[in-house]
């Protein structure tokens, strides 16, 4: 019998474990956090997006009867945060959690702790500010321009790194080419918006600092926390219990959660901080800002030759703990599915006087996707060819896997034609006479997931290792406990990884728990719940690990019962000796014997517990194809999706109703940036706090298939699904606003595709663009 046997419940659909804890309101989170004497943090911020601190007098503050403490930024001297991923040339690698150069509105320049939150809000009141003003650069074009404000003393301009991904000989395909469409895109800014928000307790007992924290990354923010107080990483514990979303914003310690444990370790006594709900589109990291000048080249037959993009990304007042990462992420796929003879991108970050930009779902995927869907669509349009069609005779085919893109992706496995064909006949055109004009879009994509081989990190730049570390215990009961340095925020880990440890170990699930979230009782783990990485690294950790114990059990039990291993007949509870001997032995017994060290086979130690670290070897890529139904008002441009239709491919399904769970959302989600989502400066740099998330009223039904093809590449074949269902609807839903107004398709360049834009597209009188080339910039 086979350790790596599938079970039965592997691929059910079973209910979450996690979901009686969480609806019965007994959930872990950090706003339940309690502790005796606890202080109350509130964070002073930049009322101004550029300038300089001139004064900052706390005497008034500190006055106030109840004020523990003002930090300033004199008394945080010294303490950085780190940039995780560093491009090459990038001229910043840290930032201060405190200083008196201001380079955005919301930027942190004080702590007040006091004994309760209204004291602490009283104190902030009376911090007395003066500032030299700067003018202010929201714009990351104008931020380019020789007369822009310069943001950094000593910089000839705003440009942090400048860097080429992929082909660098595009322009010479492109010229030779029978056609050449050619757009540029212009992203959105969008704000993370889970549903609990930022906050933490930090506590100091003269030696150790305990944090609890809602974040998906529980052992980075010791590393950080630790630096930031200058504590030894074994004084300093994390827990992170459960998180009400996270969606990439919580993936590193802010200045603010770094300051509240400052303050901790100041005045020893526990202080808490809970992100105020108007500060949130200023404090939090922003994310997907940016521009894409793309262009395709085509045969006469419709052969796709090159694609190019030239990216300029906005990163805010100064480069996140990822930096440039979803630039860069946008350059290398951005040839998506399909076979290019020349594919690259040059990639600028650029600074602006605005909130910096971070992880957010999708990670730079969904900018690139729309890229390159939308030329695709319009190349079908200028040639007179069918868009799905065009797809389909430039899709790379199953007998070309594994498949090396043209930006050094070596995609795994799936079949992108049968995706995209079954997509087709599922989708059903609503027909409705109400004068509003309507069309289909279709978009694909492929998602890289599994991040990543640790090697293949430090070569791009990621200051962190990528495997998982699982530890999978049977307990002398027979329970089981499995513990992994993964952290979960609403996407369903504690059941899926109990259902691999069932299935490997033939337990019920019933009788497994799951350990996330706390560094002193679970391995160490790089980079946490990112990256669509928890299956596909974590789980197949997970399933190496307790495969190994059911070896154990089974090499015990064959010693016991004085058989074969490969003769032994297994159920739940019973482990048998082939031959018709009827010798047997339970599964009790068989525990027994390994915790009490009896009866062992040589070679054999006493105990039942497995640690298994797992370095994927490569990448696993994930993929899908989107199609949208919309109708568009044509007197108010107004855009309804009144269909929705998703194929995705995330390998093995672990729980096929949490994957889907996870497409709905996703999708749902990126409606709002195709749609509605937006974060809009004023002239002086200060962000508008009208931001208009999608209602239920703007996500219709959306109907989902699963394709199941196994990675290669992962241990148990899972490819991530958390992130899939973003990156598809922005483009899908461009392409359908383009095929509902085609008189105007080469004006749909920008997100959100608001109400105001669509009537400002529809009532311009000049042309959309030329006849061989779609030039979109407008």
């Amino acid at each position: 019998m086979s350790a790596a046997e599938p079970g039965p419940v592997v691929g059910k659909g079973v209910r979450r474990k996690e979901d009686e804890r969480l609806l019965a309101g007994r959930g872990r989170y950090v706003g339940r956090v309690r502790l005796p004497g606890m202080a109350h943090a509130v964070v002073v911020r930049s009322p101004v997006a550029h300038g300089r601190v001139v004064r900052c007098d706390a005497k008034a503050a500190r006055a106030v009867p109840g004020v523990l403490d003002v930090i300033t930024a004199p008394d945080a001297a010294g303490v950085c945060l780190p940039c995780i991923v560093l491009a090459p040339g990038q001229r910043i690698t840290s930032y201060p959690v405190l200083e008196n150069a201001v380079r955005y509105a919301g930027q942190p320049l004080a702590m007040v702790v006091a004994r309760t939150p209204e004291i602490a809000a009283r104190g902030a009141a009376l911090l007395e500010l003066d500032f030299e003003r700067f003018p202010a650069v929201t714009d990351p074009e104008h931020a380019l321009g020789p007369d822009a404000p310069r943001l950094y003393a000593g910089w000839d301009g705003n440009v942090l790194t400048d860097l080429t991904l992929g082909d660098a000989d595009c322009d010479e395909v492109f010229a030779a080419a029978d056609h050449v469409v050619e757009m540029t895109f212009r992203f959105g800014r969008l704000a993370p918006y889970p549903l609990e928000p930022r906050g933490v307790v930090a506590s100091f007992d003269g030696a150790d600092l305990t944090i609890w924290i809602s974040t998906q990354v529980p052992h980075g923010i010791r590393q950080q926390a630790a630096a930031a107080v200058g504590l030894s990483h074994d004084r300093v514990h994390v827990v992170a219990g459960d998180a009400g979303g996270a969606f990439g914003a919580k993936d590193h310690l802010y200045p603010d959660e770094a300051l509240a444990c400052l303050a901790a370790v100041r005045l020893g006594v526990p202080v808490g901080w809970t992100e105020e709900p108007g500060d949130r589109l200023a404090a939090t990291l922003h994310a997907r800002s940016a521009v894409h000048r793309g262009r395709l080249g085509l045969d006469a037959r419709g052969r796709f030759l090159a694609l190019h993009a030239d990216v300029i990304a906005d990163l805010g007042a100064h480069p996140s703990n990822i930096g440039i990462g979803p630039a860069a992420l946008s350059a290398v796929m951005l040839p998506g599915p399909y076979r290019f003879e020349h594919a690259g991108a040059r990639v600028r970050g650029v600074v602006t006087t605005t909130t910096p930009t971070g992880s957010y779902r999708g990670y730079g995927q969904p900018e690139c996707t729309l890229t390159r869907e939308r030329l695709i669509d319009e190349a079908a349009r200028l040639i007179g060819l069918d868009p799905v069609e065009l797809r389909l005779s430039n899709l790379v085919t199953p007998g070309e896997m594994p498949y090396r893109s043209r930006v050094w992706q070596t995609y795994d496995s799936g079949d992108y034609p049968l995706a995209l064909r079954t997509l087709r006949d599922m989708v059903a055109p609503v027909a409705r006479a109400d004068g509003r004009a309507r069309g289909v879009g279709f978009s694909c994509h492929v998602e890289s997931t599994g991040l990543g081989p640790s090697m293949e990190l430090k070569a791009s730049g990621i200051n962190a290792g990528g495997y998982e570390t699982a530890v999978v215990r049977m307990e002398p009961d027979t329970s089981v406990v499995v513990a992994t340095g993964l952290a979960g925020f609403g996407q369903g880990l504690e059941t899926t990884l109990a259902q691999i440890a069932a299935d490997r170990l033939a337990v019920p699930l019933d009788r497994v728990r799951v350990l996330l979230g706390n560094t002193d009782a679970t391995p160490y783990s790089g980079l946490g719940g990112v990256g669509s990485r928890s299956m596909a690294v974590g789980g197949a950790a997970v399933a190496l690990a307790a495969g190994r114990l059911r070896a154990k059990i089974l090499a015990i039990a064959a010693h016991l019962l004085d058989a074969s291993p490969d003769d032994l007949v297994a159920d739940r509870h019973t482990i048998r000796a082939g031959g018709g001997t009827g010798a047997q032995v339970t599964l009790e017994e068989i525990v027994t014997a390994a915790w009490r060290g009896w009866d062992l086979p040589p070679g054999h130690s006493p105990g039942l517990e497995e640690r298994v670290t797992h370095d994927p070897a490569a990448y696993a890529f994930a993929y899908g194809a989107h199609a949208a139904a919309v109708a568009v008002d044509t007197a108010t441009g107004q855009v309804e999706v009144e269909g929705y239709w998703v194929v995705s491919d995330s390998g093995v399904l672990v729980n096929p109703a949490v994957v889907e769970g996870q497409i709905v959302g996703g999708v749902a989600q990126s409606i709002g940036m195709a749609l509605t989502e937006e974060i809009v400066y004023t002239e002086d740099g200060r962000p508008v706090l009208d931001y208009l998330l999608p209602t239920a009223r703007d996500v219709p039904a959306i109907q989902v298939r699963m394709l199941e093809i196994p990675s290669p590449v992962t241990p148990g074949g899972m490819k991530g699904a958390g992130e899939a269902g973003t990156l598809g609807p922005p483009a899908a839903i461009a392409n359908a606003v383009a095929a509902a107004l085609p008189h105007i398709a080469g004006r749909v360049t920008r997100t959100p595709i608001t109400s105001q834009r669509v009537w400002r597209w529809l009532t311009d009188d000049r042309p959309p663009g030329g006849a061989s080339e779609v030039n979109a910039a407008w």
